[in-house]
Parts: C-alpha cells; sequence; structure tokens
C-alpha cells in the first residue's frame, strides 16, 4: 500500500477501525492536518490507546471541536501533557463537563493560564475541588470573576490554602456571601492582607463571627475604614484582645458610636493608648460608665485634653477616684465648669496636690459649697492663692473651723 501520507481525505475517511489500528505510531504522526480531520468520531473513538498517545502536538490542534467533543474522557487522558498544553482556546471552551471532570491531575496541571481563563462558568462549576486544587496557582487566579462568582460552595471549601491564596483581589470581591460563609477558619486565616484589604463592604459584613476572629492580625490591620464602619456589634464583640490591639489608630477612629458602645469593657481594656487617644469626642461622650470604669489609669492618661473636655456630667461622675487621679494637669485643667460641678466629695478628695494647683480660677470659682466643704485644710492650701479668692462668699462662709485653721 502506499505510504500514509500519499492517501486522499476520502481515502482516509474509509479506512477500516482495523486499519487505523494497524497503523504504527510514527504513521499516525505523519498524518496531515486535512487526513487527520478527515477521521470520523468512529475512526478516532476506535484508535487504541498507543496510536492516539502518537498524535504530535502540532496535530492535536487541529482536530476539529466536533472530532474533540467525541472524544472518550479515557481517549483525553491518553493525550501527552504538551498535547494538552497545546490544545487550543476555541478546542478548550467545547470540551464537556464528563470529559473535564475526567482529566487526570497530570494533564490538568499541564493546562496553561490561557486554556484556563477560557474555560466557561458551566465548565469550571464541572470542576471538582480535588482537581481544582491541581491547577497551577497562576492558572487559577485566571479564571474569570463570572466563573468564580458561580462556583459551588463545596468547590470553594475544598480549595487549599495555596490555592485559596492564589485567588486575585477582583476574584475574591467577586465571590458572594454564601460563597464567603462557605469558608472554613482555616481558608479565611489564609486569606492575604491584599485579598482581606480587596473584600467588599457587604462581604465584610457578612463574614461570620467565627471568620472574622481566624483573621490574622495584619489582615484586620489591612481593613480599610470603609469595611470597619460596617462590621456589627455581634462581629465586633468576636474579636480578640489581641486582635483589637492590631487595629490601626484611624480604624479606630472610624468607629461608629454605636460600634464604640458595642465593646466590652474587657475590649476597651485592651484598646492600646494611641487607640484610645485616638477616640473622636463623639465617640467619647457616647462611652457607658461601665465602659469609662473599665479605661486602666494607663488609658485614662492617654487622653487628650479635647477627650476629658467632652465627657458629660454622667460620666464624670463615674469616674473612679484612681481614674481621677490618673488624669494629666492639662486634663484637669480643660475639664469645664460644668463638669467640675458634677465631681462628688470622694473625687474632690483624691485630687493630688499637682492637679489642685492645676484647677484654674474658673474651675475653682464654680466649685459648690458642699464641694468646697469637702476640700480637706491640705488641700486647700494647694490652691493657687488667686483661684482660693475666687471662692464665692457662700462658699468661704460655710467652710469648718478645721478647714480655716488649716
Amino acid at each position: 500500500m502506499a505510504s500514509i501520507t500519499t492517501l486522499t481525505t476520502t481515502q482516509i475517511a474509509s479506512l477500516s477501525t482495523t486499519f487505523l489500528n494497524d497503523l504504527t505510531t510514527t504513521e499516525i504522526g505523519q498524518l496531515a492536518s486535512t487526513q487527520l480531520q478527515a477521521l470520523s468520531s468512529t475512526q478516532l473513538n476506535a484508535l487504541s490507546s498507543t496510536n492516539f498517545a502518537a498524535f504530535t502536538t502540532a496535530q492535536v490542534p487541529k482536530l476539529t471541536t466536533t472530532q474533540l467533543a467525541a472524544l472518550t474522557s479515557t481517549q483525553l487522558n491518553y493525550l501527552e501533557t504538551s498535547d494538552v498544553a497545546a490544545l487550543t482556546t476555541t478546542q478548550v471552551k467545547e470540551l464537556t463537563s464528563t470529559q473535564l471532570n475526567a482529566l487526570s491531575s497530570t494533564n490538568l496541571e499541564a493546562l496553561t493560564t490561557a486554556q484556563v481563563a477560557a474555560l466557561t462558568t458551566t465548565q469550571v462549576a464541572a470542576i471538582t475541588s480535588t482537581q481544582l486544587n491541581y491547577l497551577q496557582t497562576t492558572d487559577l487566579a485566571a479564571l474569570t470573576t463570572t466563573a468564580v462568582s458561580n462556583m459551588t460552595s463545596t468547590q470553594l471549601n475544598g480549595l487549599d490554602t495555596t490555592h485559596l491564596g492564589a485567588l486575585s483581589s477582583a476574584q475574591v470581591a467577586a465571590l458572594t456571601s454564601t460563597q464567603l460563609n462557605a469558608l472554613t477558619t482555616t481558608q479565611v486565616e489564609a486569606l492575604t492582607t491584599t485579598q482581606v484589604a480587596k473584600l467588599t463592604t457587604t462581604q465584610v459584613s457578612n463574614l461570620t463571627s467565627t471568620q472574622l476572629n481566624a483573621l490574622e492580625t495584619t489582615d484586620l490591620a489591612a481593613l480599610t475604614t470603609a469595611q470597619v464602619k460596617v462590621l456589627t456589634s455581634t462581629q465586633l464583640n468576636a474579636l480578640t484582645s489581641t486582635q483589637l490591639q492590631a487595629l490601626t489608630t484611624t480604624q479606630v477612629a472610624a468607629l461608629t458610636t454605636t460600634q464604640v458602645a458595642a465593646l466590652t469593657s474587657t475590649q476597651l481594656n485592651a484598646l492600646e493608648t494611641t487607640d484610645v487617644a485616638a477616640l473622636n469626642s463623639t465617640q467619647i461622650g457616647n462611652l457607658t460608665s461601665t465602659q469609662l470604669n473599665a479605661l486602666t489609669s494607663t488609658q485614662l492618661e492617654a487622653l487628650t485634653t479635647a477627650q476629658v473636655s467632652k465627657l458629660t456630667t454622667t460620666q464624670v461622675e463615674a469616674l473612679t477616684s484612681t481614674q481621677l487621679n490618673a488624669l494629666q494637669t492639662s486634663d484637669v485643667a480643660a475639664i469645664t465648669t460644668t463638669q467640675v460641678k458634677a465631681l462628688t466629695s470622694t473625687q474632690l478628695n483624691a485630687l493630688t496636690s499637682t492637679q489642685l494647683e492645676a484647677l484654674t480660677t474658673a474651675q475653682v470659682a464654680a466649685l459648690t459649697t458642699t464641694q468646697v466643704a469637702a476640700i480637706t485644710s491640705t488641700q486647700l492650701n494647694y490652691l493657687q492663692t488667686t483661684d482660693l479668692a475666687a471662692l464665692t462668699t457662700t462658699a468661704v462662709s460655710n467652710m469648718t473651723s478645721t478647714q480655716l485653721n488649716g
């Protein structure tokens, strides 16, 4: 018989399956593109695994989409990895879900970035999570955002941390709340700071408390102020002291009054002094007495004069003597006359000599008769003489003999 290369396409199409299987691998590799395309699905399906594997990287891209669609899953896996990588994106798009689902781990690894990017939403949905983990991480990152957003929770839940971490920021931002909620704490912990920073506010607000609790401190510090503002009270309450300490001063300052009010005493107590100093006047003014009482002396000492001056009279009354004692002299001098009037006798008695000296003339003049009567003679001697002279005549006339005698 003449050489296989001399046969016309009509002759090729008429060859029996037995004859085709008798061809050597060399002869198979010599088939021209037109001859190859002349083979029927029946002829191709009848080829032995050896002869099918003999197709070259130049021949495989020439298979028609009809021929390719007719190949069995077993035959596809007979292809060499170089042949798989040679498939055109048009051919890849024609692979059925069954064919894709049957690809071996080796052949999946052989897919190029361009081929993976060409997969349709339906095709991607047909790939198992185990198979997704066989893809090169760069290939996985090439999937369209539409394809990623249509992946099942099972697929995402099955991604290993390496592949999950390989998803691009755009892909992560495309995940639905249902998909995100399917991620395990281990997976959430594996998210990169770049990925976390690109989550939409809707995605952030839908993270479970357990998932938020799994974020690394570097990831939390990467949250934008817009993301921080949408955290629910439940989510905030789930943060550990270590996580709260990881928040930046900018993030803390971005918390809404509702969010600040939701923080537990333990959480407030864990804030860095720089974070406490970053709270704005509105945030400070909305702290409950219980929350204020939870602040340490060091934290109170960190308060700015602007913050102290915005404390409500109720808040001032709730401060313990130890806390009041921790205020800087500049903070004491910044207390308004209204706040001064709210100080209890116990609180006044706790003021140090330095703090008493820091009181302004206006503050001393604002002291009530009852408050003046509570000040010891020793404390009165710490007041500036100009301040003492500012006491009302009523307050002076009600001072005890012990006070005057001292």
